[in-house]
């Protein structure tokens, strides 16, 4: 990178895209720069651009609150992934599993090419277009699997089970110190969706059961993240439970839900609601109102319409310490107007709203907090650093509907949600098509305080 060019981003990103040395009055911007140029100059060894910026980075945005942040590479790909919805791969979830650190698949996005060529959760990536995964970090896999939409890719393959698989078979690499039946899989790059609406359970033709299985009349519509597509799903979801499917009640589960887009949980909100206030965001300009009832710079109040989705159905919301931002928003307001029961624990406490700022030349994003918002009563949702327990944070269950799984218990609601989320034509095993009450304790809680207050 040209020194003119890193000097730029630098003062770019100081002033979100605007020009910092024309309004630098204390001469921050010019010392900086000289600095800089000082160790182009003169430093004792070679100096890398990137790594100077990077770490400029990270000194810039150490002084503002942790949420802020410059975002680029793999990071910048998994944010853009979750907002859009969609990005260019072969569909597979992954993570770096025992002892040996192998890549391995966590779960196939349904429909996606590696899905449909028959890799399954579990299945070791030993190579990817034959370059050895036994020293790469997820990052670098990630890399090598996302690509244009067209272009091809080869994973070897070794079989979760331990088995041969049926065809093309080859000798794994010698690096893994073992002889594993490897298969070759050539697959073609593609424009990969990810749903972020889904059901208790997955059809052998990809698409979703609402219905919870063994609990007559009650079905759960997960939101794992608000994105572009999310209220478009969503009522996609309220049409098909809408033949009176969902007599028995309607499960919101945000688990683990991280946020996404405020636009989106907004229109979550108001698809359930007839009337009221849905969320408040106080800006840097804007502040709540004086005692005597002036205010200067009034909140940015967003209010439901008129026209309610599944009206008079009786409803809950499960949370826990992961569900944060966006669907605390969700999840704030719908208590707050007394829609459904929240079930589950406390959440995470993220009120605070951040903006996302593209550099011009395209090489990353300053993710900035530019607002925080308020729940429908006013109260405050955000954790600040010294916050206790007893502070006023969060969204809490309400009362007889706290309940926290085991370590154990988690572990095996999320084993089993992901055989369930993938269509297969497979029997199930005994423990795979374990009802889910008897598996989820959360969700056992939130169906039995729905039909005790009915």
């Amino acid at each position: 990178m040209p020194k003119r060019n890193l000097f730029v981003l630098l003062l770019m990103i100081a002033v979100a895209g605007v020009s910092w040395l024309a309004r630098d009055r204390a001469g921050h911007g010019r010392r900086f720069a000289e600095v800089l140029g000082a160790i182009e100059r003169s430093y004792l060894e070679p100096v890398d651009q990137q790594s100077l910026f990077d770490a400029a980075m990270e000194g810039v945005f150490s002084q503002l609150d942790e949420h802020s942040s410059f975002v680029a590479g793999v990071r910048r790909a998994q944010l853009e992934t979750m907002l859009d919805q969609e990005f260019g791969g072969v569909g597979l979830e992954l993570t770096l599993s025992g002892a040996a650190r192998e890549l391995t698949v966590l779960s196939p996005v349904v429909g996606a090419p590696a899905w449909r060529s028959g890799i399954a959760a579990g299945d070791r990536i030993r190579a990817i277009d034959g370059v050895p995964t036994n020293r790469m970090t997820l990052e670098q896999a990630l890399n090598r699997l996302r690509g244009q939409p067209g272009t091809p890719v080869v994973l070897a393959i070794v079989a979760a089970s331990g088995g041969t698989p049926d065809q093309d078979l080859v000798t794994a690499d010698a690096a893994y110190g073992n002889n594993d039946p490897v298969r070759n899989v050539p697959l073609v790059r593609e424009i990969v969706k990810i749903e972020s609406v889904l059901g208790d359970r997955r059809r052998p033709d990809g698409s979703w059961d609402w219905a919870i299985e063994g609990e007559p009349g009650c079905v759960i519509i997960r939101i794992e993240s608000f994105g572009e597509r999310t209220v478009d799903e969503l009522r996609r979801a309220i049409d098909a439970i809408s033949d009176g499917t969902a007599q028995g009640g309607v499960i919101l589960d945000l688990r683990g839900n991280s946020g996404g887009l405020l636009s989106a949980a907004v229109e979550v909100c108001d698809l359930f609601l007839d009337e009221g206030v849905i969320v408040s965001t106080r800006g840097r300009g804007s502040r709540e109102a004086d005692d005597d009832g002036e205010d200067s710079a009034p909140l940015d109040v967003r209010r439901a319409t008129r026209g309610a989705a599944l009206a008079g159905l009786p409803m809950a919301v499960l949370i826990d310490g992961l569900t944060a931002s966006a669907a605390e928003v969700v999840a704030a307001c719908l208590q707050d107007h007394r829609r459904p029961i929240v079930v589950g624990s406390r959440s995470f406490g993220k009120g605070t709203v951040q903006s996302i700022l593209p550099l011009s030349d395209g090489s990353g994003l300053v993710k900035l907090t530019t607002s925080e918002y308020r729940r429908p009563n006013r109260t405050n949702i955000h954790r600040r650093i010294d916050d206790t327990v007893d502070a006023e944070w969060g969204v809490s269950p309400d009362l007889g509907c706290e309940i926290t799984p085991t370590g154990r218990q988690s572990e095996a609601i999320e084993a089993w949600r992901r055989i369930r989320d993938v269509a297969s034509v497979q029997p199930q095993t005994q423990s795979m098509a374990a009802l889910p009450r008897h598996i989820d304790p959360v969700l056992a809680r939130a169906i039995d305080q729905m039909h005790e207050r009915r």
